[in-house]
């Protein structure tokens, strides 16, 4: 029987024109501490990151004002303890200080095997087919979760 893990990607659309637009300051000034509380959270795995141990650079929609995130966790109770109880619950209570409204889906997750890593035109495909379809056992978010498979 095949171990799983959560996987999870969140994008959103900066009100800035890029990263390093003074609206974003704030924002940016504390990316390198929430990304270490997460690295150093209960049930943490991985995280998707560039040479500048965040993932800011990567564009997988062509547009400069879309940053992304994506993470492995051990199981969808570490992953709400850190998105909901933890100092990065204060950001994302302020998300409209510095994102748009990014269609109807910004968070997708998926179960994944133990050990295997989603690239992140796979995490994009999620989240596209969470958009066009909504929630199921293949896709899901934080309001309709899905168990992992047996």
């Amino acid at each position: 029987m095949a171990e799983y893990q959560i996987a999870e990607i969140n994008i959103a659309k900066m009100k800035g024109v890029a990263i390093n637009d003074p609206i974003m300051k704030e924002f940016v000034d504390n990316l390198d501490s929430v990304n270490e509380l997460a690295e150093s959270s209960a049930g943490f795995v991985w995280r998707l990151k560039d040479d500048t141990n965040n993932a800011t650079s990567l564009n997988p929609y062509n547009d400069e004002q879309i940053i992304v995130n994506v993470s492995v966790w051990e199981n969808l109770e570490s992953l709400e303890n850190f998105v909901y109880k933890t100092f990065h619950t204060e950001f994302l209570k302020r998300r409209k200080e510095w994102f748009q409204t990014f269609g109807k889906v910004y968070t997708a997750m998926w179960w994944i095997k133990k050990g295997e890593f989603p690239t992140l035109y796979n995490a994009k495909e999620k989240l596209d087919y969470l958009q066009e379809n909504g929630a199921s056992e293949i896709v899901f978010d934080f309001r309709k979760k899905f168990t992992k498979p047996f």
